[in-house]
């Protein structure tokens, strides 16, 4: 890692850093195997997100998805809808509340989406674990900076373009 004389990184040795380990970051990610049985169900990367909050917080309703994704309930529901057609997931009717609908991963395809995501959730592990409370809410902070960023350049260059 690039330093400055021994001192703290500056910015651009921080960057320059990132430069390099970012490519090699999400080729690594790329390289993760899809299991068979979800191979031709063409899931996207917001798919992934979604069945990572099933997978490790359980059932939940489709505002509560939203919430956590970020997206409005109506994206959500679209997404869900999708994956309950290719038997990803499943609506049951909330016990506490029938007029609600819970949403889970369909017990056929949860070993193959636990399978999928086991590598990211272990890696991310191990990477937090050594960290303060206060210095994984920095960096999961530096990343939604980084994100926003990279989204906001992306509509900059669909205004100008």
């Amino acid at each position: 890692m690039s330093t400055d004389e021994g001192g703290p990184q500056d910015v651009d040795a921080a960057v320059r850093d990132l430069l390099l380990l970012m490519p090699r970051m999400v080729g690594r990610v790329k390289r993760i195997q899809v299991p068979a049985e979800l191979r031709s169900m063409a899931l996207a990367p917001r798919h992934l997100s979604l069945l990572s909050y099933l997978l490790f917080d359980g059932p939940m309703t489709v505002n509560d998805l939203a919430a956590r994704l970020e997206v409005a309930p109506t994206t959500v529901s679209l997404m869900v809808g999708d994956l309950t057609r290719k038997n990803v997931l499943e609506r049951r009717p909330d016990p506490a509340d029938r007029r609600r609908r819970i949403v889970s991963v369909t017990d056929e395809l949860r070993p193959a989406i636990t399978r999928w995501l086991a590598p990211g959730a272990a890696a991310w592990r191990q990477a937090l674990a050594p960290l303060t409370p206060a210095e994984r809410a920095l960096f999961v902070a530096t990343f939604r900076a980084y994100e926003a960023a990279l989204a906001w350049e992306d509509d900059t260059d669909r205004a100008d373009g």
